[in-house]
């Protein structure tokens, strides 16, 4: 039986400049983090190639191992999450409504659909979550000015390598992290109540996460798009609760469930995202890895402006990249 090596936790846009000021990393309590780091090994991931937009479709994958050259499409990625086939010939599209400057989540979401429908002949509109919704067609879809304005993104862009298998499971809310998951070829977990925002269940995902290492999963990934969410948002305080609780709800059984057999625990940020101005940051993320074989070195904490701010290796911003 195939034995526990890895637990890799993703806690997305974690990471953040380091101007000098204090990063939401270094404001967080997160005594489990700190005691990873003091035992393990702290340094940098390049999770974003240079010449790509930093995004959950590049570092997800980078870190599941794919080696990404160009920019993955985000609508394909979401087509895979949610099993929506793209005929041949066609390609997706993810559709994102703003209003104000601020994500807009109708509150109609059939009316909404149907409006998105009328608007682009010859695509078919499928409501995802939030205020996310794909088009799927021939051609990029071209939406009019109006009171609620939209981000498109997607199309053609490359297409992940299936080099994974069900010995990999990536546990995730229904989004980005389970269609890179269903395109490489691993298992994907997607525990009841999985959000990817702050109501999300943590302790689900950390249920699901000690079961599938329980049953035979080699590497096991826990992504958390909490902190990602709420940096879009412009809310600090609660990027900074996201780090708390991933460490106090996630972080303390996987690190048990790791030591239990002998595997490694690995926390690394796909990409950071500025809680400023919700931008998406490139540039190496702080990661920290503990375990059987690892020698502690490095700084003492995640995130310490030492760690990041080397050389100019540190996370730098990216305005046409968002999630």
């Amino acid at each position: 039986m195939i034995s526990l090596r890895e637990i890799l936790v993703i806690p997305d846009g974690a990471a953040e400049r380091a101007n000098g000021a204090p990063t939401s990393l270094e404001l967080a309590r997160t005594p489990v983090l700190d005691s990873l780091a003091r035992r393990g090994e702290v340094s940098t991931c390049l999770t974003t190639p240079p010449g790509l937009k930093p995004g959950s479709e590049v570092g997800i994958a980078t870190l599941l191992g794919a080696t990404v050259r160009s920019q993955p499409s985000r609508g394909l990625i979401e087509a895979a999450a949610a099993g929506i086939t793209v005929p041949d010939g066609d390609s997706a599209w993810r559709v994102d409504l703003y209003r104000h400057g601020r994500r807009f989540v109708p509150a109609d979401r059939r009316r909404a659909r149907l409006r998105l429908q009328a608007q682009l002949p010859g695509h078919e509109v499928h409501d995802l979550r939030g205020h996310r919704f794909l088009a799927v067609g021939a051609r990029a879809p071209i939406l009019p000015p109006a009171g609620i304005r939209t981000h498109v993104w997607g199309g053609a862009g490359q297409v992940l390598p299936a080099i994974l298998d069900h010995a990999t499971v990536v546990v995730c809310a229904p989004g980005a992290a389970a269609g890179i998951a269903a395109m490489m070829g691993a298992a994907a977990i997607v525990p009841a109540g999985a959000t990817g925002a702050a109501n999300t269940d943590l302790g689900a995902k950390a249920e699901a996460a000690v079961g599938a290492a329980l049953e035979g999963a080699r590497r096991v990934v826990v992504h958390v798009g909490w902190p990602d969410e709420a940096a879009h948002e412009r809310d600090r305080g609660g990027k900074i609760e996201a780090l708390e609780q991933i460490d106090g709800r996630l972080l303390a059984p996987l690190t048990e469930t790791a030591s239990a057999f002998g595997a490694v625990m690995h926390v690394c940020p796909d990409h950071g995202t500025d809680p400023d101005s919700g931008e998406h940051l490139a540039g190496p993320m702080p990661r920290v890895r503990a375990g059987a074989g690892i020698e502690p070195s490095g700084p003492a904490r995640l995130g310490e402006p030492e760690l990041l701010a080397r050389s100019n290796d540190h996370p730098t911003a990216s305005r046409s990249s968002t999630r």
